[in-house]
């Protein structure tokens, strides 16, 4: 799916490490932090994480700066993820210089997203944003996750 994606001036820079290890995947587990308005919530636990990982690198010989090519590419691997009943999230929050001595990563690669894939465990909804404005997604006391959006007349401008 990210091979066949658009590249700015379609140098296709990206480069991607793939992991479906159960020890190379806690090697990447423990470098990442999850949902940060979760306060009491350290991501998912032992039996729930992901069964795979894809690690999204910029190749520095190529081009200096990666542009929007990792979220077109990501958001093309989670289509493709959801199209085969498969749940992803987008990563960004990564302990760069671990995961790079972790997995030996040469220095050319700029570490730019990590992707978790696997069987979906929680419910997920979207609320509309609330009057406060309060963009802050939350877990109820059934573990249902309820994310907040802004509404379609609020984004469409003119």
């Amino acid at each position: 799916m990210a091979r066949l994606s658009a590249s700015g001036a379609n140098i296709q820079p990206l480069k991607y490490i793939l992991s479906s290890e159960p020890e190379k995947n806690e090697l990447i587990f423990r470098n990442l932090a999850w949902a940060a308005y979760l306060k009491n919530w350290p991501g998912p636990v032992e039996g729930e994480r992901p069964a795979a990982y894809i690690i999204v690198l910029g190749d520095k010989r190529l081009k200096d700066a990666f542009g929007y090519d990792p979220g077109i590419a990501v958001q093309s691997i989670l289509l493709g993820a959801a199209e085969k009943e498969l749940g992803g999230c987008i990563i960004g929050s990564i302990s760069k210089d671990s995961l790079r001595r972790d997995l030996n990563i040469p220095d050319q690669y700029e570490i730019l997203l990590v992707v978790a894939i696997g069987k979906p465990k929680e419910i997920v909804v979207i609320k509309p944003l609330g009057p406060n404005g309060d963009i802050k997604y939350w877990r109820d006391e059934n573990g249902v996750h309820h994310v907040p959006k802004r509404s379609l007349d609020e984004l469409i401008v003119g």
